[in-house]
This record gives structure tokens, sequence and C-alpha cells, in this order.
């Protein structure tokens, strides 16, 4: 089974070098096993654009945004046995977070 972890949080800066060579080294080993098939961060809300339809009309807008409670962060797409893989998966990634970054909250 597929299994996508999108990581949220209303945190305002980029993980510690800490937390980042830390996750390095999960995504290398998570590779290295076939479990990990894709990952990646995501550029702040402020860097992107919108593509909308309104009132039958397509239209682009750039951001920067307001300022959203909660941004995407980044995303891993996994393939596992089952559920029960995955919320382990999601489990130890967030610990990383917890112990490298305290203070920060988030969602996978």
């Amino acid at each position: 089974m597929r299994f996508m972890f999108i990581v949220k949080s209303a945190h305002a800066g980029p993980p510690t070098p800490e937390l980042l060579k830390a996750m390095d080294k999960l995504a290398d080993r998570e590779i290295k096993a076939g479990r990990l098939l894709d990952h990646g961060g995501l550029m702040p809300v402020a860097t992107g654009a919108q593509v909308r339809i309104a009132d039958g009309q397509l239209g682009i807008t750039d951001g920067p945004f307001v300022e959203a409670k909660e941004v995407i962060g980044g995303y891993a797409i996994f393939e596992l046995p089952g559920k029960e893989e995955a919320l382990a998966s999601a489990k130890e990634f967030m610990q990383l977070h917890k112990d490298l970054m305290p203070g920060w909250e988030g969602v996978c």
C-alpha cells in the first residue's frame, strides 16, 4: 500500500541543521530499504502562486498570501505493508522533531 505523509506546522522557520541531518539519515535508510518512494520539503507560502477558477474565469495570483495557521512544509510517499507500519514510520519521523526541535508543534 502507498501512504502519503503530509507534514503541517505553524512554525515559521526551516528545520535546524541537526533535524535536517537526522531526517536525511532516516530518509537514506528508508530509500535503501525500498520503503520511501519520494519526499521533499516545500517552499514558504509567500513564494508561491495560486491558480483558481472564479466566476468562470481562470486566474493566477502570485504570493505572498495571508499567513496560514498551518502550512504544509513537506511530504513523503511510502510503500508499506499496512497502516500499522505507516503509523510507526510517522511516529519515528515526528519523534525526531520532538527530540531535535524542542517547542516545535505540527501534524503528520
